[in-house]
Order: structure tokens, then C-alpha cells, then sequence
């Protein structure tokens, strides 16, 4: 029997979104594919009336003006994480079927774009992708902490690296970059960015507060 997601996406209701390529491919591996997949993300999260591949042939100022002014949004993204062969979002959802159509808006772009490059056929990603409802701030504070330091526990970087690295939403909430990640849902729960950089550096705590979390994490 094929695998079927079961929990009910609604709107205005926050969660913790996950999938992994197909037999565990890497495909999150290089700088090139990791800024192909933030750019769709970027885009993606709004239902928009130009095609990718449309957007890209315009000028900077041109693509600034049409995100800024595009207010059609399906997704609010808190927190994100492209790990090599899988990825994690934490999204609020905005309109009716809104994760569904910016997760599957984004897979199926980034397969296509994938599949051109390394002359690929087929499905990328896992179906369906898996997705955990979010019910507390303390689940949401934990959770972020989580994805966040997902590459660090899983020994791919050092955490002062990661306050610089693309790979996930750290930078923006240390004010170094923004480009779609809303910060301040998480950082009012814990008053300050200063504190919350605290929060994800104390790693004996994190590894007692997991406990907390553990049911929203769905990595197998």
C-alpha cells in the first residue's frame, strides 16, 4: 500500500515539513544547486502568475519589484534546513492547500532543474512528503532550534560556520540576510536574537530539551 500522509494541513496552523530525494541521493551538494533551491523557495512561496523561467530573464530590479509586490502568499516560512540528501521547513500556511501546492511548486522545479544538469530521469523527491503539526510555542521555539542545528549534530559543519552558511535560515535571524524567512515569530517568544543565538549554542541543553520534540521529528 503506497504511503499517505494522514495529518490534515490547514490553514493558519504552523508544521514542521520534511522529504528526502529518492534513494537518498545528494542533492543539496553543491553551492550552484543550494542557491537554485533558495531562489525557488523564494519564489514559490507565492502563487505567482509568471513562470520561473520567465522570472529569471528579468533584471534585478525588475525581479525585486515582483516579489515585493506579489501578495499572494501560500506559505510563512520561520525556519528551513537543506541537508545534502533531504530538507526541513517551518511553515505556517496561508491559504487553503498552500503547503501543498509551494512544496510541490518547489520539488517539482528543483527536479526538473536537477534532472537537466545531471541528465536524470524521474521522480527526485519522496511522495508524499511528510509533515508534523506544529501545536505549541515551545514546540515551535524547539523545533527551529532543531533544524537549525541539524548540520552541526550531524557533523557536516562547525556552528560558528554555520552563522554564514546558506544551507539554513541561521543567517537571518543574526540579521546578516532576510531573503524570505520571517523571524519574528520565533525571536518574540524568546525576547531577543541574542538570547535565541544563546538557545542554539547551549548543546547539552539542546540535547535534553530533543526530548520535548521528538514526536515532531520525522527524519525516518
Amino acid at each position: 500500500m503506497p504511503n499517505v500522509r494522514t495529518v490534515v494541513l490547514a490553514t493558519n496552523e504552523i508544521y514542521h515539513v520534511y522529504n528526502r530525494s529518492v534513494a537518498n541521493e545528494e542533492v543539496f551538494n553543491s553551492p550552484k544547486n543550494i542557491k537554485r533551491a533558495l531562489d525557488l523557495i523564494s519564489y514559490y512561496k507565492c502563487s505567482n502568475k509568471l513562470r520561473f523561467s520567465f522570472f529569471t530573464k528579468l533584471d534585478e530590479e525588475s525581479k525585486s519589484y515582483y516579489l515585493e509586490t506579489n501578495n499572494n502568499p501560500l506559505v510563512e516560512i520561520y525556519a528551513y534546513c537543506l541537508m545534502p540528501n533531504h530538507f526541513h521547513l517551518l511553515l505556517k500556511q496561508l491559504s487553503d492547500n498552500g503547503i501543498e501546492k509551494f512544496v510541490g511548486n518547489f520539488q517539482n522545479a528543483f527536479a526538473k532543474y536537477y534532472n537537466i544538469r545531471k541528465r536524470r530521469f524521474g521522480a527526485l523527491f519522496q511522495r508524499p512528503f511528510k509533515a508534523k503539526h506544529i501545536s505549541s510555542d515551545e514546540e515551535l521555539l524547539h523545533l527551529s532550534r532543531y533544524i537549525h542545528l541539524n548540520p552541526v549534530t550531524s557533523f557536516l559543519t562547525r556552528f560558528e560556520d554555520l552563522k554564514n552558511s546558506p544551507i539554513t535560515s541561521l543567517p537571518a535571524y543574526l540579521g546578516k540576510s532576510n531573503r524570505f524567512t520571517n523571524i519574528k515569530v520565533i525571536v518574540n517568544i524568546i525576547k531577543t536574537q541574542e538570547k535565541y543565538l544563546k538557545f542554539l549554542e547551549d548543546q547539552i541543553d539542546y540535547q535534553r530539551k530533543l526530548s520535548k520534540i521528538r514526536h515532531l521529528v520525522i527524519e525516518k
